[in-house]
Parts: structure tokens; sequence; C-alpha cells
């Protein structure tokens, strides 16, 4: 959604918007199995979408630094630990779900 009108979302006090973040990834860690390419699929963004998300908002550790943050351990580990074979048609929802943001 692109609009001139101002977001409100940009009145929401900063230390309410970091303990809202802070959930959401504390919620993920919890529900590991929700799979990355499951979120990409439906929400067009997942654990790592949040990990680049924390970088350009200026967190000054690397890609990797920045994915342990939020996924709570090496990504290495989630992978081996938490993280399935992606089907076909988990591929394609992702495909189509990460177009729609270009979209927007």
């Amino acid at each position: 959604m692109t609009t001139n009108a101002p977001d409100t979302l940009d009145d929401l006090p900063d230390d309410v918007a970091a303990a809202a973040f802070r959930r959401l990834v504390r919620h993920l860690r919890h529900r590991h199995d929700a799979q990355n390419i499951e979120l990409m699929g439906l929400a067009g963004f997942c654990r790592n979408c949040l990990a680049d998300w924390i970088r350009d908002a200026g967190y000054a550790g690397d890609k990797a630094a920045a994915r342990e943050l939020i996924h709570g351990m090496l990504q290495d580990e989630w992978k081996a630990t938490r993280q399935s074979p992606a089907t076909e048609e988990q591929l394609a929802r992702m495909e189509a779900s990460i177009a729609k943001n270009a979209q927007g």
C-alpha cells in the first residue's frame, strides 16, 4: 500500500515498537515449526528478512550475526535442527509472494 498520507505507525513510541519486535522474534524462535519458506510464501518475509531489516536499520553486526540474533542460534545450527527441505509447492508460493513484494 503506497499513499501520500502520513503513516500513524511512525507515531508509535520506539520503546513500544522495540518491545513488539522482540516479542515477534521470540515468538518465531518458539514456533520453529513455522518454516521460513512457509512464512515467505504466506507473508513475503521470514526470519532472514528480519535479520536483513535490523541491519538496514543500523545493526552493526554482519549478516551472520544478525541471523544468529534473530534465530537465537547460529544459522547453520538452525538449518540442521529446525529447517526441513522445501517442497516445489512451497518454492512456487514463495516466488509468487516475492513478486507481490516487488509490486508494492
